[in-house]
């Protein structure tokens, strides 16, 4: 290995082939970096001194006997600055109508080839800009077309000195031999603050530059094999404090099911660093070390598992109506629209283990039930990832039988089925957060909902709004109370189930805290219940009320745990 400055010059010396890796991330660069990349040749321009770009780090290829080839080095780091020079040096070039500037960037030897060869995410692209004779108008979405669009109409060829920039602008190079540990570079540029994502660097691991048709086969055609899957995989959700994509909550989800493997042994201890979800490009690195997992077997498995979570796991749930049917569908509403995202592993590991589709069903019906039972009773969650990702998938629990055999065994606060009593008394009682209670609603009413008597169907449970039927802001308008123990008494009540509904939008705000009859009715051109609500069976039936106060708000608390004990069965 060797290290020090380089110039263009020495970077591009004329019979060097730059190759970055088909495995690299994209051009990912964007106009925040273009218009400070500009500025920096700007000040190298009026500043006769040695700037420093970034880093290059450049590994030398063997060949098939081992021995290096002269002339090709795969760039381990800096695709992003060396793209970007070529592309504002190629525009340059075309507005000086200088050919040297264009030059420095190709290969005479090889007949002008481009010296940066581009991975397949943006070959076509790069090649296209880095061919133009002229400062032509092209079109394009990708970020090289972006570049090359941004550096046309905002670069000032007056403004730059093309030997201060030549001469000045430096880089710190890394030059790496064939037998170089290029992953522990890769993983200490990673740790340095280049943010790269699980899958980038678990794509570095998996595959080296002679493993294209693997990497084609097994990576690309499952993550990558259009725009479609990419945007899918990149999806992100809220999964508990922290934003997560679908690509990380797939690979974190393997890798908890791999680690109960009982023929591997797993230690304690190592399942407990291997749950953690910061780390986990390293968790995995160390479980394929530390118990000899065989790459290629891993890479064929993450396959299987990454298809069964891309036809199963979708955010399509939140926003359409759901089956009153238990499905995969229900599941993906609370886990997407509830935020349960604990849940994946162990959905995942039954669809992969499961092949009996009414088993499959009968599973997520009875783990729909186990989740909103807690919900409403308002039970921790703390444990959730050791039950479901932990307990579950190490002891194969794969029916309902099962599951019910193994929460008998748990007692304890943590883990319990809670009775039919503990949901009647919670319904009366329980506090929930607004998403929590537009869940239970919504979920009840999707199971009860008669669609042959409606001519329209029900909005995913993301487009619903909670409706407090009486209002936090009662004083005004709704019927005084006798002491301040009653006053106490309605404002804990009016925060409970039997106080609240999902209504198809907010009220306004002059209906919201008006009387029972205004927030029925409406007034004036506003709308009131009886328009948001109706058709609704948790609550249609309340609309022909002459009053609404504890009594009601009871009476409807009791109703809806029976639904619930009902659909929701212990």
């Amino acid at each position: 290995m060797e290290a020090g400055k380089r110039s263009i010059n020495e970077i591009f010396n004329g019979n060097k082939i730059l190759e970055i890796p088909f495995f690299q991330r994209s051009y990912v660069w964007d106009e925040s970096q273009w218009e400070r990349f500009v500025a920096d040749m700007e000040f190298v321009s009026q500043n006769n001194k040695p700037y420093f770009l970034g880093s290059v780090i450049l590994k030398q290829q063997p060949t098939s006997s081992g021995q290096s080839i002269g002339d090709q080095r795969t760039v381990i780091d800096g695709q992003q600055r060396l793209t970007t020079l070529n592309l504002f040096f190629k525009v340059l070039s075309l507005k000086l109508g200088n050919s040297y500037l264009n030059d420095i960037f190709r290969l005479p030897m090889r007949n002008g080839q481009i010296a940066l060869l581009h991975n397949r995410n943006d070959v076509k692209a790069f090649n296209r800009v880095m061919d133009l004779n002229d400062l032509d108008d092209i079109q394009g979405d990708d970020n090289i077309t972006r570049a090359y669009k941004f550096f046309k109409d905002q670069v000032d060829e007056k403004t730059i000195n093309i030997q201060n920039v030549l001469t000045n602008l430096m880089f710190v190079g890394v030059d790496l031999n064939h037998d170089d540990d290029e992953q522990q570079i890769f993983d200490t540029i990673n740790s340095l603050g280049v943010k790269l994502t699980t899958a980038e660097l678990l794509k570095n691991y998996f595959f080296g530059r002679n493993d294209i048709q693997l990497y084609i086969d097994h990576w690309q055609s499952v993550f990558e094999p259009d725009q479609e899957s990419r945007a899918y995989w990149e999806t992100n959700i809220f999964a508990g404090r922290f934003e997560r994509s679908f690509l990380d909550l797939f690979f974190y989800s393997f890798l908890q099911i791999k680690i109960q493997d009982s023929t591997l042994n797993v230690r304690s201890e190592d399942k407990a660093e291997f749950t953690k979800v910061d780390g986990l490009f390293e968790s995995y690195k160390n479980f394929i070390s530390r118990y000899q997992i065989n790459k290629l077997e891993l890479i064929a498995e993450i396959k299987e598992y990454a298809i069964l979570f891309s036809e199963n796991f979708s955010l399509d749930a939140v926003d359409s109506e759901l089956p009153e049917t238990p499905g995969i569908e229900r599941i993906n509403a609370i886990i997407f629209g509830l935020e349960n995202s604990t849940l994946i592993p162990y959905v995942l590991y039954v669809l992969k283990s499961v092949s009996n589709p009414t088993t499959r069903n009968e599973i997520f019906d009875y783990l729909e039930s186990y989740i909103m039972r807690r919900m409403v009773c308002h039970e921790v969650t703390k444990n959730y990832n050791q039950l479901f990702s932990e307990r579950f998938i190490s002891n194969q629990i794969l029916d309902v039988p099962a599951i019910k055999a193994y929460l008998s065994t748990r007692t304890d606060k943590v883990n319990f089925m809670p009775s039919d009593s503990e949901v009647s008394k919670a319904f009366s009682e329980s506090k929930l957060t607004n998403k929590q209670a537009t869940g239970v609603l919504y979920l009840i009413e999707t199971r009860i909902r008669n669609k042959s008597l409606h001519s329209t169907s029900m909005m995913g449970i993301a487009r619903y709004s909670l409706e407090h039927i009486m209002p936090k802001k009662w004083e005004n308008n709704w019927p005084a109370v006798n002491s301040e123990d009653e006053r106490i008494q309605r404002n804990r009540k009016l925060l409970t189930l039997g106080n609240l509904t999902i209504i198809t939008a907010s009220l306004n705000s002059s209906i919201r805290d008006g009387s029972w009859d205004t927030k029925k009715n409406g007034k004036a051109n506003k709308k009131g219940l009886i328009y948001y609500a109706s058709g609704l069976e948790t609550f249609s039936s309340c609309l022909s009320f002459p009053k609404w106060d504890e009594a009601e708000i009871e009476s409807r608390a009791r109703s809806l745990s029976v639904m619930a004990n009902s659909i929701w069965n212990a």
